[in-house]
């Protein structure tokens, strides 16, 4: 019986140990795992590239979860010069023989089968190979995208740089944008053949502007000429289908039989003129779509100084139109000409509200809007109208910024401080109605 007994207890001691290790590794699973390591030195020291960081399991059964981790590291853009990476990759096999040849060699860009591949050319010739199963990681999948290699596997790529993000740039090239930071461009154009004339301008296509596409139907031929912010231009011949390279821009070109194809993702590296080439008498269409870049924007100044330097007072922001290309500011017309822009409200702030000094001592002074009105527009009344009658006339008035001190005196001040609302007009049209006019009755008998 006490062996019968102490096997019991071993028993249920067994199963209690059992049921609390089952618990445990339930609700702690990952403690079965050693802390992650440091992150590696970056695949890429520019245009994206990757980085992992690895963990060991400290348990003698298999760990649930992975090893490896990824990240995206290096997101800044390479220098102009440096080239693009899947190209570095098939060069560097240059002093390698094939089949026992010496040869040049070409990136194959946006395989379907396996992007991740290095697929390569050789130049001159029509030859294909496959020089290694796994480009380096942080190579692009494809030429269009973000989506990276890693470890051979094509791994997504938002806007945001994150592995696995769905994050996605707009038409404007704004990530997680609403489209509002551009226009969409249409239009076409006929060629028009006038005598001794050999070369026709297409259209003009601003700087940073994105996803151009022009199609030419007919005889002619186009031709690109870039202009820089500094005034530098460089013109472009396409004679064959392929990629040309224009101001860190690349442009796509298409020449078929019965017409040309312009593609170019951008954003455009300077002023683009694209130029037509005659070629014959008959005439040709191109239709052209893009998005342009607003390029005049308003953007909100700092506060301006405060309206007084002791007992409470106010200050003003405003808005100023800059130039995007160049950051400098311009005349606030430029940002008019664009009906998405909306200049932004005046935004007012208490300031200084330390006391005054006085012959007394200090005395508290209220807030200048608590204890009289904000500099406010004035309005003289209305000049007499500039035609009695028939319409098209004109009224004008002065309109002048305020302000009221303690007594009610008003003295005219800076237009910053009523920029908080809008200006009253000052022109009006009058006297639309006609004049009067002679007009004959019957006959008398």
């Amino acid at each position: 019986m006490e062996l019968e007994s102490s096997v019991c207890k071993l028993l249920v001691m067994t199963l209690l140990i059992l049921n609390s290790r089952t618990a445990r590794s339930e609700e702690d699973r990952d403690t079965l795992w050693d802390a992650w390591g440091s992150w590696s030195e970056c695949s890429r020291t520019c245009g994206g590239g990757a980085s992992y960081s690895l963990r060991r399991c400290l348990s003698s059964r298999i760990c649930e979860g992975q090893n490896i981790k990824y990240r995206t590291c290096s997101n800044v853009d390479c220098p102009p010069d440096a080239g693009d990476f899947r190209a570095q990759q098939c060069s560097a096999h240059a002093d390698v023989r094939y089949q026992g040849e010496f040869h040049d060699w070409l990136p194959v860009y946006n395989d379907p089968e396996n992007p991740c591949s290095l697929k390569c050319k050789a130049k001159g010739s029509g030859l294909v190979v496959e020089l290694a199963p796994k480009v380096l990681d942080g190579t692009r999948c494809y030429t269009e995208s973000l989506d990276m290699c890693i470890s051979g596997v094509c791994q997504i790529v938002g806007c945001d740089h994150e592995l696995g993000s769905t994050s996605k740039e707009d038409n404007c090239g704004i990530c997680n944008g609403d489209g509002s930071s551009c226009r969409l461009v249409r239009g076409h154009y006929k060629s028009q053949h006038v005598s001794g004339k050999t070369e026709d301008t297409v259209v003009i296509i601003p700087y940073q502007s994105r996803h151009v596409r022009l199609v030419l139907k007919g005889p002619d031929h186009l031709y690109v000429e870039g202009k820089t912010l500094q005034g530098v231009r460089t013109e472009v011949m396409l004679d064959q289908s392929g990629q040309y390279h224009l101001e860190n821009t690349t442009m796509d070109f298409q020449k078929l039989s019965d017409k040309e194809i312009l593609r170019m993702i951008g954003p455009l590296g300077a002023d683009f003129t694209i130029k037509i080439q005659f070629a014959s008498e008959a005439d040709s269409v191109i239709q052209y779509i893009y998005y342009q870049p607003i390029i005049h924007r308003w953007r909100e100044t700092d506060f301006f100084p405060c309206s007084v330097t002791c007992g409470g007072g106010y200050q003003l922001t405003s808005a100023e139109c800059y130039d995007l290309r160049t950051g400098r500011v311009v005349v606030d017309q430029y940002c008019h000409y664009y009906p998405e822009n909306v200049k932004p409200k005046p935004k007012l702030q208490e300031c200084n509200m330390e006391p005054c000094l006085d012959s007394d001592g200090y005395k508290e002074i209220m807030p200048y809007d608590l204890y009289h009105p904000l500099p406010r527009w004035e309005s003289s009344p209305w000049t007499s109208c500039s035609t009695s009658c028939g319409g098209g006339g004109i009224q004008s008035r002065s309109v002048t910024c305020v302000e009221e001190d303690m007594q009610g005196n008003m003295t005219p001040t800076e237009e910053w401080k009523c920029l908080y609302s809008p200006k009253t007009a000052i022109l009006q049209p009058c006297n639309a109605f006609s004049c009067p006019t002679w007009v004959a009755q019957e006959w008398s008998p």
